[in-house]
């Protein structure tokens, strides 16, 4: 069903109001800092415009968080970058007239509620949301909002929520609403303050609190919903009390009480470990509409029930693993109405711009690059059993896909020197044959996540995102034997939840611009759920937002100290063998050494091979501004190919191969780290592995000096038939 957001727009019945509770720095404001200069602040602005003064008295009453005594009015008055939608009058006294007809308040005033909790929290609603501080990083003009529909800011706003903006009419891109509800002035717009820009809203933003469950709940009742059908399915296989969670409160209590403490200061940036100050929760749905539905099992979406869905499902045919059951026990993993439901669910709430997200990528700067270079792929592990879900994007995708798999201009069989002879990544028009059973003959062309321009709305929850797709997504044979038949590489910080939920993962509101911003993980709790530490391990999350890294993505976590830690891994696509293998970047003397040990029993995971010496790249750093011919026989590249392919074999007899030509060390360029012999990748393992299971890995410290680092990058999956394919090798990028 579309979506009519006009209409949205000028809705006048805005979401119910929950308690907040709001933590943040305890000092108080700095006067000392305010600006003396001539020029308006954010605040001064605002208190010389009448059409802002119920907004400038609820400025004066809000305090900061629960633990100031400085009010908002004083923050936007002192030094920062922030970025104010700042409601008219207009706008207050609609949303008062709202919560009237919501029955929440007697009069549609400030007199009209009944108790001063109730008069507190809807004064932090509407004065908390509107507000990005930027601190250090950046304020926001209409000119760096997000380009795409529901792209969220990277900035969270003052209620630590990220606003998402809509742009309604496609012709006059100029039209923007705010959280699809909010308008934003056309005339006062961009207003330039000394401490960040002001924009006008004419409705105040107030993003509901309630969570994924609660609007489940709503839609599998509600006939005019657009995921009715898939809301009532998440509910049949038991969904509703995973999705209702929204943040730790055992890490809240902690964190907001002194009890755990920020790592020690980075050995090489000399900057402590910041311990994140949430713990949230967060998850990410891909919904087929209820049209889909409909046009599949022909009945009306109020009369699908999840035994049609079942009954559906089975007449496909893409079922054909062992041990998939039919019943009616949906919430069992076994069963085939919870394969396909999970499949559609992450464990993170990812925001549009990060589902594939794209950064240093061959040719591409994300801060002034307008259209993708190369094509790029996120993996991602779904909920329920363990499955990899591809994100794919490119120049010719025109949006996101799941599970996409076309033929890529590699360098290989028919772009090869000897054919074609192209080698640029780009997609080439053709999609790789199907293998094995299929949804629909097409499949390979993916499953589009569908946005405005489709006619389909994403849905933005405190505690996840639903995104409509296109067609039915479901982990086919086909599927499961394409991703097997091409590399999986997958950035370190993909593989774990808790940096997408809390903010963590690709330039996010933390970071200044250039320096390495150290992030902490303690040891002694599960921060991040797939990660066990002993004591002595000191876990540090460097962002490398500008800092010019030879990363993907740019950024890298560090280990140091006496550490030992064991990662739960993403799955493998299907039965086969393959390799593990490691991205080290050995551009320091100050990496260390390291015992790996893999399997599926974490706690008792054997040995692999002898330890991996992280100073070994194509040259030894053991000293500082040192080095050494290494063993691994790296050289650089030549326009000769099959020589290329021979050093590449030596090197791959030694367990080390030359980094990806997928990225570089300097935004924009296209000088791939391939051409830095300081970047490897290792063969930590070559052995079968199995679908649907969980496999461990275990790095241990072998070197006694407790400053030497730890370094940790992506890993790759890659199955023999890819890198030991007779007929076409595998590519470099």
């Amino acid at each position: 069903m579309k979506q009519d957001l006009l209409h949205k727009m000028y809705a006048t019945a805005l979401a119910a109001v929950a308690a907040f509770v709001l933590a943040s720095c305890s000092e108080e404001i700095d006067t000392s800092n305010r600006y003396t200069f001539t020029d308006e602040t954010v605040l001064s602005y605002l208190e010389k415009n009448e059409q802002y003064s119920e907004y400038v008295t609820l400025l004066n009453q809000v305090p900061i968080s629960t633990v100031s005594e400085s009010t908002v009015a004083q923050l936007l008055s002192a030094r920062g970058n922030f970025t104010c939608f700042a409601p008219n009058n207009e706008a207050i006294q609609f949303y008062l007239d709202s919560l009237q007809r919501k029955g929440i308040i007697d009069d549609a005033s400030w007199s009209g509620f009944r108790n001063e909790n109730d008069l507190d929290s809807i004064r932090k609603v509407i004065v908390y949301n509107s507000i990005i501080n930027g601190g250090d990083v950046k304020y926001y003009e209409t000119a760096t909002f997000p380009e795409k529909d529901n792209e969220e800011f990277d900035l969270s706003n003052m209620n630590d929520r990220k606003l998402y903006i809509v742009r309604p009419d496609k012709n006059n891109p100029d039209i923007i609403l705010i959280n699809g509800e909010a308008p934003v002035s056309l005339m006062n717009r961009d207003i330039e303050a000394i401490n960040g820009r002001v924009h006008e809203v004419s409705r105040v933003i107030a993003p509901s609190n309630d969570t994924l469950f609660d609007m489940l709940r709503a839609w599998s009742k509600d006939t005019e919903s657009n995921f009715s059908v898939m809301a009532r399915l998440l509910l049949a296989c038991g969904m509703g009390d995973t999705l209702s969670a929204t943040r730790d409160e055992t890490w809240e209590y902690l964190y907001t009480n002194g009890l755990v403490e920020d790592l020690p200061s980075h050995n090489t940036f000399g900057q402590v470990g910041s311990l994140p100050e949430h713990r949230y929760f967060g998850f990410t749905v891909f919904a087929e509409p209820d049209d889909l539905w409909e046009q599949a099992i022909g009945k009306s979406k109020a009369d699908i029930t999840t035994e049609d869905v079942k009954q559906f499902l089975i007449n496909t045919g893409c079922f054909t693993e062992a041990g998939i059951a039919t019943d009616d026990n949906f919430e069992d993993d076994n069963n085939i109405v919870n394969q396909f439901v999970t499949y559609h669910m992450l464990p993170e709430r990812v925001s549009r711009n990060k589902l594939v997200f794209h950064y240093n990528e061959y040719g591409y700067d994300y801060k002034s690059s307008k259209s993708y270079t190369i094509a790029r792929a996120d993996y991602f592990t779904t909920m329920g059993l363990p499955r990899l879900l591809k994100a794919f994007e490119s120049a010719e995708s025109n949006g996101v896909y799941l599970n996409r798999f076309p033929v890529l201009r590699n360098g290989r069989g028919r772009f090869s020197p000897e054919n074609e002879n192209i080698n640029d990544y780009h997609e080439s028009g053709d999609f790789k044959p199907v293998r094995g059973t299929t949804m629909r003959a097409t499949e390979n062309i993916g499953v589009k996540v569908m946005n405005e321009e489709d006619g389909y709305a994403t849905e933005n929850i405190i505690n996840g995102i639903v995104y409509p797709i296109s067609d039915f997504l479901i982990c086919t044979d086909n599927v499961r034997n394409q991703m097997m038949g091409e590399r999986i590489r997958i950035d370190a910080s993909l593989m774990f939840p808790e940096m997408s939920n809390n903010d963590l993962r690709a330039i996010t509101t933390f970071y200044t611009e250039g320096a390495a911003n150290c992030r902490g993980v303690p040891y002694n709790y599960n921060y991040l759920a797939d990660v066990d530490m002993k004591k002595g391990t000191e876990f540090y999350y460097l962002p490398g937002l500008d800092c010019g890294w030879a990363n993907l993505m740019g950024d890298e976590y560090n280990v140091i100290g006496k550490y030992e830690f064991t990662m739960k891994l993403p799955p493998v696509p299907k039965a086969g063998h393959y390799e593990l293998r490691f991205g080290v970047a050995t551009g320091t003397s100050h990496r260390g050494m390291c015992q790996v040990y893999w399997g599926t029993d974490k706690n008792n995971l054997p040995a692999r091979g002898i330890p991996m010496d992280l100073r070994m790249g194509g040259v030894y750093r053991r000293l500082l501004n040192s080095t050494q011919p290494s063993i691994v026989g790296w050289e650089e590249d030549t326009d000769d190919q099959a020589y290329n392919d021979e050093v590449e074999k030596k090197m791959r007899n030694l367990g080390y191969m030359k980094a990806p030509n997928s990225w570089c060390q300097q935004l924009g360029s296209t000088d791939p780290v391939r051409n830095r012999e300081y970047c490897t990748r290792r063969i930590l393992v070559s052995e079968d592995m199995q679908p649907n299971t969980n496999y461990y890995i275990k790095f241990k410290s072998v070197l006694d000096d407790t400053k030497k680092e730890f370094f940790m990058d992506f890993i790759e999956y890659c199955a023999k038939e890819v890198y030991d394919n007779p007929q076409e090798a595998e590519d470099i990028w």
